[in-house]
């Protein structure tokens, strides 16, 4: 905990969060989270139970909350109205608890986040009383509105949710980080450990993902593996990188005392 992350007040010694979906069942889905020693693990309230289906089994049997901080999301909703309803019956849900993500798409084809609904959501959720962590582009100008408004961690993409594709624009990253007086959590298009050790490595305070364990061929596996990512590229970003010599060699050992000399 001497490097921890620290989202609305609390603190977390891993900086990996996950996703519960898309694991084929819920033993799974438990054996993977433990795997990936994640302490916030998020929960879209549109497609789990979480008590709203008392007939049904529950998410919260396996990662109870007093273990867990749960996250829910708004995951499948296109409308800032349809989210600020599906946080607002999670609070109910979860007795009171503030924390949410907040997740507005565009259309179900990218599932890139619709900024404009995004950020009126933001507004209406963060005067109700949430702790709002946001799913959004990676634009650095709607990062700080977002950051401005209130919330208390900003989450642009990576790549499009579930692609894989890793981080196509780290620059855009980089601009946000630098600016950004709250956590940077890439949320969405991580496909394995490097992929987050890149974003780590790039000076992000945390890394969402989903997809990238729960399709892998070995789930549980995966989970050590982007555990151990994101561990490994925050050490590298707290060491600071040698610096790049695009034309100059540099020896790794010294030159004093070659035999021959």
């Amino acid at each position: 905990m001497n490097d921890a992350l620290e989202i609305a007040g609390r603190r977390y010694g891993s900086r990996l969060l996950v996703g519960t979906g898309k694991y084929r069942d819920f033993d799974e889905t438990r054996q993977a989270i433990e795997a990936s020693g994640a302490q916030i693990v998020t929960v879209a309230i549109r497609r789990t139970n979480i008590g709203q289906t008392a007939d049904e089994p529950n998410l919260l049997d396996i990662l109870p909350p007093q273990r867990y901080t749960i996250l829910p999301n708004t995951a499948g909703c296109f409308s800032a109205d349809e989210a600020v309803r599906t946080l607002r019956l999670a609070r109910e849900l979860l007795d009171g608890h503030a924390l949410a993500k907040l997740e507005v798409l565009g259309d179900a084809h990218t599932l890139f986040p619709n900024m404009p609904e995004t950020l009126k959501a933001a507004e209406i959720l963060v005067k109700d009383g949430f702790d709002v962590m946001v799913y959004c582009a990676d634009d650095p100008i709607q990062c700080r509105m977002l950051e401005d408004i209130g919330c208390v961690a900003v989450m642009p993409l990576a790549s499009l949710i579930g692609s894989g594709m890793g981080i196509l624009n780290p620059w855009n990253l980089r601009l946000i980080i630098d600016q950004a007086q709250v956590p940077v959590l890439v949320d969405a298009g991580v496909g394995t450990a490097s992929d987050a050790a890149i974003a780590m490595e790039l000076g992000c305070d945390g890394v969402l993902m989903n997809t990238a364990i729960a399709g892998a061929d070995e789930p549980i596996r995966m989970a050590r593996a982007m555990k151990l990512g994101v561990e490994a590229g925050r050490e590298a970003f707290l060491a600071g990188r040698m610096p790049r010599k695009t034309y100059t060699a540099s020896p790794s050992s010294p030159n004093s005392g070659m035999i021959g000399a």
